[in-house]
């Protein structure tokens, strides 16, 4: 397990990561700033670094560039003031392994370092397609901290959403992520999965293709909307005879949570669609 460079040791929010990456018995470290930052990583290995809360993403960019020409290996995550569509696209090109903005989640950062910390099996498990503010597309391959990676880059491009339909939302991509994962890909983590982002005039749409050969939705037993009305809990049976992980929402809560849950022919494809701004009903016309 490698360690964790927390830097920052100023600031609350640098703290309290700092003590849960500890609490999991993750060798870590704080550092006062970048230039103590750069100082500590010539002196001894650390796989990943945590930048500082107060930081701006282009900051944390340049401070990248010079803690990989110490370790090149180095996993990164970074936390920034804010960020703006295409900071978040220069991000996800410059390899960084996940990026947050306020309010910060200081439990799921810390998390997502200890996970960051002994995944021995990193590559660049996500590469960009094609990005541009309006439009990001990915391919990502199967793994679960992988998912969870993108979900942190989905999130900073979905902020121009209320609050409350921003976390609607990406709980439910986050569902069809992780189904198309399991169900498409075994979560063999030599499979891909597609991923594009469409930010349109009216809508937030999420297009997720799979490797796997589909479904008919009546045949997928195994999940919450194929049970019937009187046994809401049928498809949990089919689930534990498969041998299969607990769960089974992942439709259910997604077609709940967006206005528009629409799948390819063989299945294998879904498009999730979430209206931002309605366009208002046209006025009847007045009599004349």
């Amino acid at each position: 397990m490698s360690r964790v460079l927390v830097i920052g040791n100023h600031t609350e929010i640098s703290r309290e990561i700092g003590t849960a990456v500890a609490a999991a018995d993750v060798p870590m470290e704080y550092a006062a700033g970048n230039a103590d930052a750069l100082q500590r990583l010539r002196m001894r290995s650390f796989g990943v670094v945590i930048t500082n809360p107060n930081s701006v993403v282009e900051e944390d960019l340049a401070l990248l560039e010079e803690m990989r020409a110490i370790r090149p290996g180095l996993k990164c995550i970074v936390l920034a003031r804010q960020s703006t569509p295409d900071e978040v696209i220069a991000v996800m090109r410059a390899r960084v392994f996940a990026c947050f903005t306020p309010p910060f989640d200081t439990r799921h950062i810390a998390h997502l370092a200890c996970g960051a910390a002994s995944d021995s099996q990193w590559r660049e498990d996500i590469q960009v397609i094609s990005a541009k503010p309006g439009w990001v597309a990915v391919r990502i391959y199967c793994r679960l901290i992988t998912a969870e990676r993108l979900m942190t880059f989905a999130k900073e491009l979905s902020t121009q959403l209320p609050e409350d339909t921003r976390q609607e939302t990406m709980l439910a991509l986050r569902e069809i992520l992780l189904n198309a994962m399991e169900h498409g890909a075994a979560f063999n983590p030599d499979q891909v999965v597609e991923v594009t982002v469409v930010r349109t005039a009216r809508s937030l749409v999420f297009h997720v293709r799979d490797p796997g050969a589909g479904f008919r939705r009546e045949s997928i037993t195994h999940a919450a909307t194929s049970n019937p009305a009187d046994d809401p809990a049928a498809h949990m049976a089919q689930r534990e005879e498969q041998g299969m992980r607990p769960g089974g929402y992942g439709l259910l809560l997604a077609a709940g949570t967006v206005d528009e849950l629409i799948y390819s022919e063989i299945g294998n494809e879904v498009l999730l669609i979430k209206y931002i701004d309605q366009i208002p009903p046209a006025k009847p016309a007045e009599a004349t």
